[in-house]
Parts: structure tokens; C-alpha cells; sequence
């Protein structure tokens, strides 16, 4: 069969696709959500390593293991609920639910509650606390109270049933039996514990008082950490913190270490150690006794000899011998010092007397009135020779003026312009001294010796201005000169 040749014109193409057939983006968001709620349960836990963990007020994160990373989320809500806080590469066991985030496009795991895996809940809480009370300065031992040497009272804080309360109490009679003990029964492990033991403290502090409590145990014994945990609660921390009674804290073995001991005044590694730090010796008080009563009877007959050694001293003189004459002799003396004393005091009574007479003599020959006649009488004589002083200084000025007089007049320029000389000037008021000063059309004015003379030149200027004769020693001298 022959093949027809190709004509592009039938070819009828794909077909177009039908926008009813397609779902939208929000329908198939809806769909996984739904297939996700109806395939999984709503209630997950979770096992994986923290990775990548940030705190924005709610806390982003992934979980992750050798073979998958599934992106976490806790709301602010829960993650406040929390014991503990989080960090990258703790292996954890998340509860929560998986929902299909649709504004971001993502599958999520939403936690409600996150947990250590195993025991280390409790050691991230512990190390938790621990690094808060530090900051906080409840270690610091500066702000331990000291222990009373010597309590009457001493209130203990544990389980009535427990051996450590035993311990504590045997340790008491044995070493001294006078320090009373007050027992304070508690719980010291299990759910109810902690708020136990920190009530009874706070109870203590606040009747210290009434019951004359010098000093606080709170002990236990040795037990796993969980047994122990009562004593890592913050309230029980707290409460030691804030009793005004020192604390002395013995929980568990030597090896453990729980926050009420760090917290307390003093930590003992156990009860009995505890009752032995409150507890003088029986023996060491009466070796001490026994010593100090050695002491005082050594000293107390030390000081009657020195004492009587003293007295025999003091019997020896005069003053305690013989009293009476000693005395006598010192009232003769404070009689004559007295009388000295008397003349001694009219003599200089005398002496000022006379002294104040002449001064009162000197001052009425200075008195103002005296002073001030004598001054009086010398005015007349002084205004007299001031008069003769001024009359001939006067005559002698107006002699000099005179003569001062003559001489100006003799060499004024009145004088000469008087015997035929005169002056002119020029109308800017300079000298005129010589024909080549003046140009025809200037104004000149002509000083005589009765006036003035007002003139103007006329002519034609000289073709070369005469040149000055040459005077013997620069003289230069002209009408100006006359004067």
C-alpha cells in the first residue's frame, strides 16, 4: 500500500488536560493530614537522639536516628512543664503526636513531653539544680552559719523507724548525755517526702525559740538515688536555705552527695558523724574540766601570795605604819603653803594697784579733751605761716611770670612782623619761601603787622624755576626763619 505524504493540518494532538480532574494544593494537604490522623495513633512515643535543638520560646528541634530525621516541635506551653531543658545528642524518648504541617509543607512531630532515656533524667535534673543553687550562691560557704560549740537542743529530721535516728541518738549518750534531742518524724523517701521534710524544717526555724533548738540534723540512710531523690527537691533546699538554725545534713553513704547537703551549713558523710560534729566529748569535757580546775587553783593561790607579799610591802611605809603623823606632817605643810599663798597673792594685789594708778595718770595726760585744746591753741599760730608762705610764693610767680612775659614778647612774631616784615601763605595755609611755590591764579593771603592782604597771582610761570643758592651749612633759611 502506498503511503500518503504527511500533511501537519490533520494531526489532532494531545489531549488537553480538564481543570476538574486536578486537585488543589489545600485537598491534597487535607487528605495526607486525614491519612496521617487515621494511620497513626494519636498518642506516639518517640526513641531518637536531640539534634540541631534551639529554644525560640518554643522549642525546635530534630530527632534523628541511623537511618531517619524526623523534624520536633514543643510549644512554649509544654516545654515550660518540662523537668528539664534539652541539648544536642542526648538520646531522649519524645511523647507526642505526627500531624502534616500545611502552610509550611512539612510532616512534624509535636512533643508534649520529653524524657532522658533511663536513669539519666534524674542526673540531668540533679546536675540541673545543682548548677542553679550555684549561681544563686547557696554553695558558697561563705554563707554557712557556724555551729554552736556547746548545744543545749538539737532537733532531728528523719524517719522515726530508720537506723539513722538510732545512730544519732547512741551517738549522743555516748558522748554527752546533757544535749537533749528532739525528734522530728518524717518521711524520707517516696511521693509526699520532699514537702515533708521541708515543713518540718521551716517548723523547727519558726518555734526555734519557744524550743530552744541551738542546732538542725537531717539525716537518712544509705540508699539508691531514686531512695535519695526527697533530698535533691528544690523546696527541701529551699527550706535549709532560709532556717535560721545552722543545718547539719548526713543523707545516704559517704559516696553520696545530695543538694540539702551542699546546701546545708555542714555535711557529714553519716548520722553518726553528724551527732559527733553537734556533740562535745564526755571524756575530752572532763580531762578539760579537770585542767581548767587545775588553773584556777594555781592561779588563785599565785595571787593570794602576791597579794600578801603587797600588804607586807605597803605595811612598811609610813603612810599605812603611822597614818596619823603622816597626815599631821602634810596639814603643817598645806598650812604654811597657804599662807604663803596669801601674802604672795596681796603683794601682787599691791603691786597692780600701783600699776593701775599710773596708767590712769598717763591716760588723763592723754585724754582726748587735753589733746584736742593743745591743738587748738596751735591753729592760729600755723594758719599765720601758711598765709607768709602763700603771700611770697605768689609774689615770687608773678615775678618769673613777668619776666617769662618779656622774653616771649621779644621774640613773638608780632614783634618782628611790627619792624616791616611779613608772611604769606598759600590758600591751603603752607609757607610761601619762594617763587616757584605759586603759580599764576593762586590765592595768597599776606600777614602784616596791623592785618591781612588777600592777593592773587597773575603772569606766566618761569620757563625753569631759578635753582637754590647753596648755603653754608645746609641753611635753609627763609621768612619762616625771621621768627
Amino acid at each position: 500500500m502506498e503511503r500518503l505524504p504527511f500533511d501537519p493540518s490533520r494531526m489532532s494532538g494531545p489531549p488537553k488536560p480538564r481543570k476538574e480532574d486536578a486537585l488543589s494544593v489545600s485537598e491534597l494537604a487535607e487528605r495526607i493530614e486525614c491519612a496521617l490522623r487515621a494511620g497513626l495513633p494519636g498518642r506516639i512515643r518517640l526513641l531518637g537522639e536531640i539534634s540541631g535543638f534551639t529554644d525560640r520560646n518554643h522549642w525546635y528541634f530534630d530527632v534523628k536516628d541511623e537511618a531517619a530525621v524526623l523534624s520536633c516541635v514543643m510549644f512554649a506551653s509544654d516545654a515550660r512543664r518540662q523537668q528539664y531543658r534539652p541539648e544536642s545528642g542526648q538520646e531522649v524518648i519524645l511523647t507526642g503526636r505526627v500531624a502534616f504541617y500545611t502552610r509550611g509543607g512539612r510532616t512534624q512531630f509535636y512533643a508534649s513531653r520529653i524524657e532522658p532515656v533511663g536513669a539519666g533524667e534524674l542526673e540531668l535534673r540533679y546536675r540541673a539544680l545543682c548548677a542553679e543553687l550555684r549561681e544563686l550562691g547557696w554553695f558558697d560557704p561563705e554563707s554557712k552559719q557556724r555551729l554552736p560549740f556547746f548545744p543545749r537542743r538539737v532537733a532531728v529530721v528523719t524517719s522515726r523507724t530508720g537506723a539513722a535516728l538510732q545512730d544519732v541518738l547512741d551517738t549522743f549518750r555516748r558522748r554527752c548525755p546533757a544535749i537533749e534531742i528532739v525528734s522530728v518524724d518524717v518521711r524520707v523517701q517516696g511521693e509526699g517526702a520532699a514537702p515533708e521534710v521541708a515543713h518540718a524544717i521551716r517548723a523547727i526555724d519558726h518555734a526555734r525559740d519557744d524550743l530552744g533548738i541551738d542546732a538542725v540534723i537531717v539525716t537518712r540512710g544509705g540508699g539508691s538515688m531514686e531512695d535519695l531523690w526527697a533530698f535533691n527537691e528544690r523546696e527541701v533546699a529551699a527550706a535549709i536555705r532560709a532556717c535560721r538554725v545552722p543545718v547539719v545534713a548526713a543523707i545516704g553513704h559517704e559516696t553520696d552527695t545530695t543538694i540539702a547537703e551542699l546546701v546545708a551549713d555542714e555535711r557529714c558523710a553519716t548520722p553518726t558523724q553528724a551527732a559527733m560534729r553537734l556533740s562535745p566529748d564526755r571524756a575530752s569535757l572532763d580531762e578539760q574540766l579537770s585542767h581548767l580546775s587545775r588553773r584556777l587553783t594555781t592561779c588563785l593561790k599565785h595571787g593570794l601570795v602576791v597579794a600578801q607579799h603587797r600588804l607586807d610591802a605597803a605595811m612598811r611605809y609610813e603612810l599605812f605604819a603611822a597614818p596619823r603623823g603622816w597626815l599631821e606632817a602634810r596639814a603643817d605643810r598645806l598650812t604654811r603653803i597657804h599662807e604663803q599663798l596669801s601674802r604672795a597673792l596681796r603683794d601682787r594685789q599691791s603691786g597692780e594697784h600701783l600699776r593701775v594708778e599710773r596708767l590712769t595718770s598717763r591716760l588723763a595726760r592723754r585724754r582726748p579733751e587735753a589733746v584736742l585744746e593743745g591743738r587748738r591753741v596751735a591753729i592760729p599760730h600755723m594758719e599765720e605761716r601758711l598765709t607768709r608762705a602763700l603771700r611770697s610764693r605768689l609774689s615770687d610767680a608773678r615775678r618769673g611770670t613777668t619776666a617769662l612775659e618779656r622774653e616771649l614778647r621779644a621774640v613773638s612774631p608780632v614783634s618782628v612782623l611790627g619792624r616791616g616784615y611779613s608772611m604769606t601763605t598759600r590758600q591751603d595755609g603752607s609757607m610761601v619761601r619762594r617763587e616757584s611755590d605759586v603759580k599764576p591764579g593762586d590765592l595768597l593771603t599776606t600777614r602784616v603787622a596791623d592785618g591781612e592782604i588777600r592777593s592773587r597771582v597773575e603772569g606766566e610761570s618761569p620757563v625753569s624755576p631759578p635753582k637754590p643758592r647753596r648755603r653754608r651749612n645746609n641753611d635753609s633759611t627763609d621768612q619762616a626763619s625771621l621768627f
